[in-house]
């Protein structure tokens, strides 16, 4: 279950109501940060224009490949772990606007985390350390530590104990 805050409309849908719950100027600024930070190859730069005009969390060498959308009404929601690596074209929403009600909820991505490209990740989940997800995944629900997720809708492929095992079956060392 992703932990999200629900909060009710009664007229029009929810996307109507978008500047009461954020101001105007801000989705201004946070749409040109963004555009510029997608565009920039230069991974210190990108990482400082998060953390500094957004509020982004992100840890010591995480890169965001080119294209990567991070969410324009609520940026500061959104944790990047240090080490990680977010994929090409990847969105990260901490933001659902629908009918009736609009969600907010913190998406937390740890340490040493691969996100494939063309990934989607809603608002409220967590992707634990070490994790890995596949391109095209759709994430829907948490990703536990050390596990290996994919698809759309998400599932488990292997949990970091099955990749262990799986590791050790074909040789592989683990320098962890």
């Amino acid at each position: 279950m992703r932990r999200t805050e629900r909060y009710q409309v009664h007229d029009a849908n929810s996307l109507w109501h978008i500047y009461k719950t954020v101001p105007f100027l801000k989705v201004v600024k946070n749409f040109i940060v963004i555009q510029l930070a997608r565009y920039t190859p230069f991974l210190q730069v990108k990482n400082g224009m998060y953390r500094r005009f957004l509020g982004l969390k992100v840890g010591d060498q995480t890169a965001f490949a080119l294209m990567v959308m991070v969410d324009i009404m609520f940026p500061e929601k959104i944790s990047v772990g240090r080490n990680s690596v977010i994929g090409y074209n990847t969105t990260i929403l901490a933001h659902e606007y629908l009918i009736k009600e609009y969600r907010l909820g913190d998406v937390v991505i740890g340490d040493e985390v691969l996100i494939g490209a063309n990934t989607t990740i809603l608002p409220g989940v967590r992707i634990g350390d070490g994790a890995v997800v596949s391109a095209g995944t759709l994430v829907h629900k948490d990703v536990p530590e050390g596990a290996f997720a994919g698809g759309n809708p998400m599932t488990i492929i292997y949990t970091k104990e099955e990749m262990i095992e799986r590791m050790k079956m074909e040789g592989v060392k683990d320098e962890s």
